[in-house]
C-alpha cells in the first residue's frame, strides 16, 4: 500500500493561495491577449491587399509615414483605440474579465479550503464526544490535508485510544480494588466484632490475627499507591551508579530464610560486578517482587536461577524457575494490575495481583522492558532489559 504524502501547513496554504492568485492573473492576461489577437487578425483580414501590404511595412517602420500609419489604425481599429481614458474599451474589458474571474476564484478557494475545514470539523466532533466520556471515538483523516493536521489527528486518536484503555483499566481496577480491600477489612472487622460479642476471647492470638489483616491492608494500600504512580509514569527515580550483581545478591540474602523454608535455592550468575546507573531502591523492589513470586508460586521447582548478560544496548536480567509455569494465554496480560493465573500461580497463594504491574512500571520508568516466556523444559522465564542511558 502506497503511503500518501502530506504537505506541511505552510506549503499547503502557499500552494493554494499562489495557485489562485497566479492562475487568476494568467487567465485575465490570456483573455486579454486572445481578445487583441482575434481582433487584429479580423481587422487585418478585412483590409485590401494594398492597404495590408502598406500597413505591414509601416508597422515595422512607422517613422516612414507616421500620419498614414495612424490613419490606417484609426480606420481599422477606431479613433478610440488609442484613447488613454479609463472609459476605453480596454479598461472595460479588464473590468469584465475581473468580474468574470472573481466567482471562479471564490469557488476554487472554498473548494481548496474544504479539506482543512472538514478535518477540523471532524476533530471538533470527536473532541466533543470524548468530552462526554466516549473515549472510543476516533477522528478519520481527510484526503489532501496538511501534514500537521494529519499528525494532530493521529496524536488525537492515539490519545483517545490511551484514554479508552485507561478508562477500561480503571473500571476493572475499581472492582478488583474493592474486592482486594474488602477481604482483609471484612476479616478484621469480623474478628473484632466476635471479640466484642464474646464469641472470641480477646487474647494475644486473636489480636495478632486482626493485626495481620490490618498489616495486609496497609501493604495493599502502599502497593496500590505505587502501582498508580507507575502506571501514570509519575515514579520519581533517584539514579546513581550501582552494582546490580551486589543488589541481586543482597535481595537473595534477605529472602534466604523464606527460600530455605520453601526448600528453594536462589542463585545469581555470573558473580561479577555489573555496573548500572539507576534507582537502586526501585530496582530492588522489582527483584524482590520477582523472587517472592517464585517463592510463592514455583517453590516446587527448588531452584531460581538469576543471570545477567551485558549487550551493546544495555543489559538483560533473566529470572528462570522450573515450576509449573503459567497458561500460554496468560502471558499477554501477566503484567497488568490485579491479574493472576487461575492454575498453579493461583489466587489462594496470597498475592495481591499488583506486584508484576509495579515491576513493569519501574522497568518502564528506567526506559526498559519486562517480559515473560515459557521456555523449553517447563517453568517460567522473566526477562528484564535495562538500556544504557
Amino acid at each position: 500500500m502506497i503511503k500518501q504524502e502530506h504537505q506541511s501547513l505552510w506549503r499547503w496554504i502557499c500552494v493554494r493561495v499562489l495557485t489562485l492568485a497566479i492562475g487568476s492573473v494568467i487567465v485575465i492576461a490570456l483573455c486579454m491577449w486572445l481578445r487583441y489577437f482575434i481582433q487584429n487578425i479580423w481587422i487585418i483580414h478585412q483590409m485590401s491587399p494594398a492597404v495590408r501590404e502598406e500597413f505591414t511595412l509601416l508597422r515595422e517602420q512607422p517613422e516612414l509615414n507616421l500620419a498614414r500609419f495612424h490613419q490606417i489604425v484609426d480606420e481599422g481599429w477606431g479613433v478610440s483605440y488609442a484613447d488613454p481614458t479609463i472609459a476605453s474599451s480596454d479598461w472595460i474589458m479588464v473590468g469584465v474579465m475581473v468580474l468574470t474571474v472573481i466567482p471562479f476564484i471564490v469557488v476554487l478557494g472554498l473548494r481548496s479550503a474544504r479539506p482543512l475545514s472538514a478535518q477540523v470539523s471532524r476533530l471538533a466532533r470527536a473532541a466533543r464526544s470524548v468530552a462526554r466520556g466516549e473515549f472510543g471515538t476516533r477522528a478519520s483523516i481527510v484526503k489532501k490535508v496538511p501534514a500537521e493536521l494529519v499528525h494532530l489527528t493521529e496524536d488525537f486518536n492515539a490519545m483517545t485510544k490511551q484514554l479508552e484503555r485507561y478508562d477500561r483499566e480503571l473500571r476493572a481496577s475499581h472492582v478488583a480494588m474493592a474486592h482486594e480491600i474488602r477481604s482483609p477489612l471484612t476479616a478484621a472487622i469480623g474478628r473484632l466484632q466476635g471479640m466484642l460479642d464474646g464469641v472470641f476471647v480477646p487474647d494475644a492470638r486473636q489480636l495478632n490475627m486482626v493485626m495481620k489483616q490490618l498489616q495486609h491492608l496497609s501493604r495493599l494500600t502502599d502497593e496500590l499507591h505505587l502501582s498508580s504512580l507507575a502506571n501514570a509514569g509519575q515514579l520519581t527515580l533517584n539514579k546513581k551508579k550501582m552494582n546490580l550483581t551486589e543488589l541481586l545478591l543482597e535481595r537473595a540474602g534477605w529472602l534466604k530464610p523464606q527460600a530455605e523454608a520453601a526448600g528453594m535455592s536462589i542463585s545469581v550468575s555470573p558473580v561479577l560486578p555489573c555496573w548500572y546507573i539507576g534507582d537502586a531502591f526501585r530496582l530492588s523492589q522489582v527483584f524482590t517482587i520477582l523472587m517472592e513470586n517464585a517463592l510463592r508460586y514455583a517453590s516446587e521447582s527448588k531452584d531460581l536461577n538469576i543471570s545477567l548478560q551485558k549487550s551493546e544496548g544495555g543489559l538483560t536480567i533473566a529470572f528462570r524457575d522450573n515450576g509449573p509455569g503459567v497458561p500460554l494465554d496468560f502471558l499477554p496480560t501477566m503484567f497488568e494490575r490485579f491479574t493472576r493465573a487461575d492454575s498453579s500461580r493461583a489466587r489462594h497463594s496470597g498475592g495481591s495481583g499488583l506486584g508484576l504491574s509495579i515491576a513493569r512500571g519501574i522497568c518502564v520508568a528506567h526506559g526498559g522492558t519486562i517480559s515473560a516466556v515459557l521456555p523449553d523444559g517447563g517453568g517460567l522465564l522473566i526477562l528484564i532489559f535495562l538500556p544504557n542511558k
